[in-house]
């Protein structure tokens, strides 16, 4: 599992969402690392990870690599930052061993309320429809492009380079068999996440959402902010499911007001 670590302090571990990297957190890290130990990974399958054959992708599966990850490099109670399916992957680690969890900033988290996926997921994994979907995702640079624009609220704002540097792991064999992996158990996870939030209900949470997200819904946010005993919600004004790259100074300073209030 490829890693990006810097700084020194508590540790954090940085999730990114589903077919992205740690690339995600490049305008984050230097912020963070001023005070934490953090820990950017490229999850198995994706990124510059390996690509394990058979690889089990189910939201407890990928959580469980996490917490092995962690065990690897700090024996700490530690504090988790994820996006998107990552924070799924992250609410569930925290559910399979909640005294390894100090606190949870999850960003536009997949979740059970969110209704995006539910029939998108078994349709995209279909055994019919698989092949020819990777195909056109592996062949169709326009297609990927329209896809990655959505997930702006202003496509304007898309820094050059962006799109390339998430674009260039997915050339690798394998990438896309990892998100189809991922979308055949869609649903099934979701109600198993569902199931286990009771178990995270006392660790202390931020949420953080844009108001344009077209890719988890804004408005599953405060059914999800019921889950939690000490939980926090900031809705990002005029930003689409990336904050950390629309709004990255806005979206540091979220996190960094939160975290940095006792980081131990």
């Amino acid at each position: 599992m490829r890693y990006l670590h810097a700084g020194s302090g508590p540790p954090l571990l940085l999730v990114h969402g589903l077919m992205a990297y740690s690339f995600s957190w490049r305008k984050t890290i230097p912020v963070l690392s001023e005070r934490f130990e953090t820990f950017a990974i490229d999850e198995l399958g994706t990124g510059y990870s390996d690509r394990p054959a058979a690889l089990n992708c189910t939201l407890k599966a990928c959580a469980q690599r996490l917490l092995r990850f962690m065990d690897a490099v700090s024996p700490n109670a530690f504090d988790v930052l994820a996006t998107s399916h990552g924070g799924a992957v992250a609410m569930m680690a925290a559910a399979l061993l909640p005294e390894r969890v100090r606190r949870l900033v999850l960003v536009a988290p997949v979740n059970p309320w969110a209704p995006r996926g539910r029939r998108l997921a078994p349709f995209l994994s279909h055994a019919l429809v698989a092949p020819s979907f990777v195909q056109l995702a592996t062949h169709s640079g326009s297609l990927r492009r329209h896809y990655f624009r959505r997930l702006w609220s202003d496509p304007h704002r898309i820094p050059p380079g962006t799109f390339e540097g998430y674009m260039k792991p997915l050339e690798h064999a394998g990438s896309w068999d990892y998100g189809l992996s991922i979308l055949r158990h869609w649903n099934a996870d979701l109600r198993e996440l569902k199931l286990a939030l009771p178990r995270i209900a006392n660790i202390p949470t931020l949420l953080i959402w844009g108001e344009r997200d077209q890719a988890v819904a804004p408005s599953s946010a405060a059914t999800l902010k019921q889950n939690f005993r000490q939980c926090q919600l900031v809705m990002m004004g005029d930003i689409g499911h990336l904050p950390y790259e629309e709004a990255p100074e806005e979206f540091n300073h979220v996190v960094a007001k939160f975290l940095f209030s006792d980081n131990g």
